[in-house]
């Protein structure tokens, strides 16, 4: 599904964008990086689909909605204290200890 057709099954149901990333418990901001894309992921594109068909319809999907347990999304790459970009990698600065350097390219932490 494009982005357009998207926003448009979002508006349907009602909601803004960021309502829509609340009610599916995910950051808002990955929404609005789909734009950039053209493109949504099928899931999304499946329930903004739904969405809009039920506000159609007069089902109120938020009551239907409200009977789930629907965990937040882990944020993917985000920065963590003493991570780069929140790879899994070893500490970039422990107490007391210095980098670990490659022979070869000397590049710190890595190996």
């Amino acid at each position: 599904m494009t982005y357009d057709e998207f926003q448009r099954h979002v508006g349907k149901a009602g909601l803004t964008l960021k309502a829509f990333a609340e009610l599916v418990r995910m950051n808002r901001i990955s929404l609005s990086n789909l734009a950039k894309k053209g493109e949504v992921p099928t899931h999304l594109a499946v329930i903004a689909a739904l969405l809009g068909e039920m506000a159609d319809k007069g089902i109120d999907y938020r009551e239907v909605l409200s009977r789930i347990a629907i965990a937040p999304k882990k944020p993917r790459g985000a920065g963590k204290r003493g991570k780069f970009g929140g790879d899994k990698q070893e500490e970039l600065f422990t107490e007391g200890k210095a980098p670990k350097r490659t022979a070869d390219k000397g590049v710190p932490g890595t190996h």
